[in-house]
């Protein structure tokens, strides 16, 4: 059966290969920092494992670590190597000589995770059975990254290892960056299994009308953009608006339909991640990849269509959810 274990091995392979790659180019910091975050993808089982068994040692050397990348991500950007500049023209030449056949890798990740996440949900038996089935569309993720990479090594005609060098090229120019999805994914759990969204409840009973269906819903939207704006993810958002005002007051006081609720009410929270610089996969990172001279540019851009589409899933959800 195909589990996420392999997956997570590439990961942290790739992450170490970078870390090696940085220290020998005397980027000793960046080394670092992609060598601590390498630990948890290359030894996640032994460390679940031996707290399990009662020793806490490995976990709380992890928790130093998490600490540590978040202070080298506080002190200090990232240096640019030295042959970058050098590069810069091959590069171009290469794109001019390629074309539009360079996206063809970039298309392929969400082609062949889709394709592979249906098979592995509405396949033949034999094929579901290859797949571990609460991480398949996982799964299909890191599949289809290895068949995008392939695939890519093809069509530019290099090596195996100088796509490696160019894909921790990338990973040095995000940066610190590269984390925040990751940690933000984790945010919305920690708030719902915290009690924020009991909370929530009880200060927006305050505030509002509870039995006005049109005062909760706009709570229940503008609470999806607002929370995450501040956390810059919608799925760290969703638990606690859906367990503070969706569940409660929408679905339980007013009827509304749970699942036209969760649909429109997710990409309602995305208006919100066109709003915010902690969004910084989306938001910041193109910036510094286009080395835009306004760090806040892509958010400029995005902020009439946010709030156009902000308007359209309100008057969705006032159409559809009841």
């Amino acid at each position: 059966m195909l589990t996420l274990e392999p997956v997570y091995l590439l990961l942290g392979a790739f992450l170490l290969f970078g870390a090696v790659l940085d220290y020998r180019s005397r980027r000793r910091a960046m080394a670092v920092f992609w060598a601590i975050l390498s630990l948890p993808f290359l030894a996640g089982d032994a460390i679940l494992a031996a707290a399990r068994e009662g020793s806490h040692w490995p976990a709380q050397a992890m928790g130093i670590g998490v600490i540590a990348l978040g202070v080298m991500a506080a002190l200090g950007g990232r240096r640019p190597s030295d042959d970058e500049a050098a590069l810069e023209h091959t590069r171009r030449a290469d794109a001019v000589r390629l074309g539009n056949r360079l996206f063809a890798p970039a298309l392929l990740i969400p082609l062949v995770t889709l394709l592979v996440a249906l098979a592995a949900q509405y396949g033949p038996p034999p094929v579901r059975a290859l797949f571990e089935a609460k991480q398949s569309t996982l799964i299909a993720l890191g599949i289809a990254s290895v068949v995008a990479f392939a695939v890519a090594v093809r069509v530019t005609g290099a090596g195996v290892g100088a796509g490696l060098q160019e894909g921790n090229r990338l990973l040095d120019a995000l940066g610190w960056a590269a984390l925040l999805p990751m940690l933000l994914a984790t945010l919305g759990s920690v708030f719902a299994a915290t009690g924020v969204g009991d909370a929530i409840a009880s200060l927006v009973a305050m505030v509002i009308p509870t039995d006005s269906r049109i005062a909760c819903l706009l709570a229940f939207a503008l609470g999806m953009v607002l929370f995450t704006a501040i956390m810059g993810n919608a799925f760290a958002a969703f638990p606690v608006l859906m367990a503070g005002i969706g569940l409660p007051l929408l679905v339980q006081r007013h009827g509304a339909h749970p699942a036209v609720l969760g649909s429109i009410g997710m990409l309602t929270g995305y208006c919100g991640t066109l709003l915010t610089p902690m969004a910084a996969n989306f938001n910041i990172v193109p910036v510094v990849l286009l080395e835009l001279p306004d760090q806040y540019a892509v958010i400029r851009a995005q902020l009439p269509t946010a709030l156009v589409l902000l308007a359209v899933n309100i008057a969705l959800l006032w159409l559809l959810a009841f």
